[in-house]
């Protein structure tokens, strides 16, 4: 929810202050009226017309992040003017839901927009990184050379090098084209600061730590690529809360799903400690923890082999797995994630995990926070969870297992508008095989 700075609202082409003066006042109109509806009909009217403006990317996710935004307006604009809020919140929550800290900020900055300026300059150069244009980046940075050094007006105070993540800036510049690495190494040879931080994910975060827990450079399968550009210029892997959220740059990949990115962060020398060790793998490491007895050697705690044994799950990390629950790790922990190992396995696709901890008795009917057994977790995840996991095979498996079906699961399959059309009937036909009604 706002304020954000992925979920900042983006500007129209050519932004006037005095329309956005008449925005706010109409925002205060609103909120006078006894009808709760007619805030959000002002929210819906907003957001659609800065998405057409905008030249945003018409895509499947489109329409989805049009609702998001007009459900996360609605709501801030509801909480900020419920106590008779006047037209300095009206114009709070129009500044802070383009990802601004006050309405004077953002004034300053549509003024810089509306001249040939080192704002205007910014927010172009911004727009080449993720578009790939290369040859209109080379223009700007040659023509304004202290805009490497620059800092987005923004509340995230993002550098252009930063925007090469795809990751912590505003939503709908989170793109990477297949040109980003001789992107990066243009910006860098620019002069730019390699471990410059931004003020997102709590603060602290370098593009380095941004580029390894993002999911666009991994699809565009060149994220190990400018990971390697940015070490070889000199970034520093170990450097603290460099993804955010004061952890550790390979425990934060794990915690986003990007474990191809906390294995090669491990390969080129990152700090391991025994949670993030299970998590890549590295059982001859996971064994340095612990004594002949089986007890803990100092700096290593209950925690860390609970959430350990939970990355192992998730990342098919078998024998890591295996020698945990040697050591006595309960099977059932959820270690505060809301999720036991089984369900972790399910949610990453790892089938013969899945085999292991049933073996070792894992119950098919534990719950997670969201009340879900390990089936209702793998038939979410087959319409909502990674795309290039095929989750039938686990289905089949858990309810061959002795997993209950769900009554309604059926219905509530054909229900959902997931990616997947084929993936779907499958699963439905395995479970009209076990006799599942709708």
């Amino acid at each position: 929810m706002f304020p954000n700075p992925q979920d900042a609202l983006p500007l129209p082409p050519r932004p006037n202050l005095e329309q956005y003066k008449k925005l706010a006042k109409d925002l205060v109109k609103a909120c006078k009226s006894d009808d709760p509806q007619v805030v959000r009909a002002w929210a819906a009217r907003w957001v659609e017309s800065l998405a057409k403006l905008s030249s945003l990317a018409i895509t499947a996710e489109m329409p989805v992040r049009v609702d998001r935004w007009v459900d996360q307006v609605d709501e801030f604009a509801r909480r900020r003017m419920s106590a008779d809020g006047g037209l300095s919140d009206a114009q709070f929550v129009i500044a802070r839901a383009h990802g601004f800290e006050s309405w004077p900020r953002f004034a300053k900055h549509l003024e810089g927009l509306a001249r040939a300026s080192h704002v205007s300059n910014f927010e172009a150069a911004a727009d080449a990184i993720v578009m790939g244009d290369l040859a209109a980046l080379k223009r700007l940075l040659k023509e304004d050379a202290e805009l490497v050094r620059a800092r987005s007006n923004r509340e995230h105070r993002a550098t252009l090098l930063h925007y090469v993540s795809a990751n912590g800036v505003e939503g709908y510049r989170q793109r990477t084209p297949q040109n980003i690495v001789e992107i990066a190494k243009l910006i860098l040879d620019a002069g730019a600061e390699v471990d410059a931080e931004a003020d997102v994910y709590g603060g602290g975060a370098t593009t380095l730590g941004l580029v390894a827990t993002s999911v666009h450079p991994e699809r565009a399968v060149v994220q190990e690529e400018l990971m390697g550009l940015l070490l070889g210029r000199g970034a520093e892997i170990d450097r603290g809360n460099a993804a955010g959220n004061r952890q550790s740059i390979v425990t934060a990949c794990l915690a986003n799903g990007r474990g191809r990115a906390a294995e090669f962060l491990s390969s080129r020398g990152a700090r391991l400690d025994l949670e993030s060790a299970a998590g890549v793998g590295r059982l001859d490491l996971v064994k340095t923890f612990f004594n002949r007895d089986g007890s803990l050697k100092p700096g290593a705690s209950r925690v860390q082999v609970e959430r350990g044994f939970l990355w192992a799950c998730e990342y098919g990390r078998a024998e890591v797995v295996e020698f945990l629950l040697q050591q006595g790790v309960d099977i059932h922990t959820q270690a505060n994630t809301g999720q036991t190992g089984l369900h972790w396995a399910v949610i990453g696709g790892q089938l013969e995990t899945v085999k292991l901890l049933l073996v070792h008795g894992a119950s098919l009917e534990a719950k997670n926070a969201y009340d879900g057994t390990a089936l209702g977790q793998a038939l979410w995840s087959s319409v909502y969870g990674d795309a290039g996991v095929d989750y039938v095979p686990i289905v089949e498996l858990l309810i061959t297992a002795g997993a209950e079906v769900e009554e309604g699961s059926l219905a509530w399959l054909a229900a959902q508008k997931g990616r997947d059309a084929s993936s779907k009937q499958r699963i439905s036909a395995v479970l009209r095989r076990q006799g599942a009604r709708t």
